[in-house]
């Protein structure tokens, strides 16, 4: 009895691409890759829906985090991606599954974490201090929110990097401690807690300004160098 070939996603993507960039006729892919039509439409239809992430095999299913889930949802309802782009982003396995956290989210139902683990995405998280994570955030502005660079460089997940640099542009270094346990609410505070809060504001928003002012420097010397 012949067994079903597995093929991986590097291979289903260079016969596509023969197919493409060669100029190759489907006849000569199929000759030259030993495959057959079906196979090879069906790759060329899972490519143009959903890009490489649709020749990927998933033998066993995938793992995300809440967290992760939200922040892709959130880029999809703001407007400013697409679907392909998010799926991308958070390597999520199809934008089918990108769309059920959606419709689940818009029917105000939780979002949780899907099953136990790390996802197939997250193998290259790692603990990292409070520092870490400024440091990281604060570099991934100054580099034009380059996040595969800084997950790249700093062996961590693209997610992580992302969601450190949204939350640092929204509450500062503050916003990347490890938060447990209740927070106090206002009525709760003693005078002096609320002066200390206080100046912890001021000191996000110097750190956020600082980021900025980096940010634009750094754009306006590019500028520079392409005149």
């Amino acid at each position: 009895m012949s067994t079903k070939r597995l093929y991986s996603s590097q291979f289903k993507y260079e016969a596509l691409m023969a197919y493409q960039n060669e100029f190759l006729t489907i006849s000569e892919v199929l000759k030259r890759y030993q495959i057959s039509e079906y196979a090879f439409n069906k790759w060329r239809e899972k490519f143009e829906k959903e890009g490489k992430s649709g020749l990927e095999n998933f033998s066993t299913k995938k793992f995300y985090s809440k967290e992760v889930k939200e922040a892709a949802v959130r880029d999809f309802l703001s407007g400013e991606f697409s679907k392909e782009e998010i799926t991308r982003r958070y390597e999520i396995s199809s934008r089918t599954v990108l769309q059920k956290w959606i419709n689940k989210y818009n029917s105000h139902r939780e979002l949780k974490d899907t099953g136990k683990g790390l996802t197939l995405s997250m193998t290259k998280s790692r603990t990292t201090t409070w520092e870490e994570r400024i440091e990281i955030a604060i570099e991934c502005l100054e580099n034009g929110k380059d996040y595969q660079n800084a997950a790249e460089k700093h062996k961590i997940s693209y997610q992580q990097v992302y969601l450190w640099v949204k939350k640092y542009e929204i509450g500062g270094a503050e916003a990347l401690t490890d938060r447990r346990g209740r927070r106090k609410e206002d009525e709760e505070l003693s005078s002096e807690e609320k002066a200390k809060m206080e100046m912890k504001r001021l000191e996000r928003e110097n750190e956020r300004l600082k980021a900025e002012n980096a940010f634009l420097k750094k754009l306006e010397e590019i500028e520079r160098r392409r005149k």
